[in-house]
This record gives structure tokens, sequence and C-alpha cells, in this order.
């Protein structure tokens, strides 16, 4: 017997409003079942697991033990700059002067997340 991975759960105080900034991440959107208000939210994405939001009482207070890699559609500056201009925070920058490294931001409400290489990018450093 095996397991899927169905959700990766965000603790956060607002599940629907972190959920949309995330839907703008993904270009993908909130679930429908979904309003402002909920104390859960779904975006699903169009392969694996889904990211659900869940509203909890306390605030976040250390570094995330589990963070999301995301691979730039374009190139990986273009798109940190991109999350940065809707609401994402600079953490670390582990550029390298090769072209290589990542970028560590976090979300609205402090979840920390890496922006890699596009795919183009990874092949061209090739």
């Amino acid at each position: 017997m095996t397991s899927l991975v169905h959700h990766i759960t965000f603790d956060c105080k607002d599940a629907y409003a972190l959920a949309q900034w995330w839907s703008q991440v993904t270009g993908r959107p909130v679930s429908d079942d979904d309003q402002p208000g909920d104390p859960e939210a779904l975006v699903q994405l169009p392969e694996g697991p889904g990211l659900l939001f869940i509203e909890v009482p306390e605030g976040k207070t250390v570094k995330n033990r589990v963070h999301l890699d995301l691979q730039a559609e374009t190139t990986r500056d273009a798109e940190v700059e991109r999350l940065m201009g809707i609401g994402a925070t600079l953490v670390d920058d582990q550029r390298r002067p090769n072209g290589r490294g990542w970028v560590v931001l976090a979300d609205p409400e402090g979840n920390e997340f890496c922006v890699e290489l596009s795919a183009a990018e990874r092949a061209a450093l090739s």
C-alpha cells in the first residue's frame, strides 16, 4: 500500500486572502466552493497536490520545516521581481555569480518558498 499527497497545507490567519495570493502565483483559481471568511480555501493545481489554506489562531513564529520550490516559466529573476511586486518579501538571496542558485521569498503571511531557475535557464547552464 502507498499514500498519495493530496494537499500541501498552510496554516494562516486569513485562508481566503492567502489562497487568492497563491492563486496569482500559480495562475490557478481558488476553488469555487471557497468564499471570503471561510476558515479554509483551496487552490487546485493542474498536476499533483492542491494548496490548502487553513485558518489557525496563532501566528507563524519559526522557519518553515517544509517549503515549496517554484520553477520559473520565464526566468528566475523575472519571477522573483513579479512575486515581490504582488507582495512577497525577500528572505535570502542564494543567486551565484555563475547564474545558478535560488532566491528565498516569503508570502504575505511569512511562509517561505524558493524560486529556482527556469528549465531553459537550467539547460543553458548545462
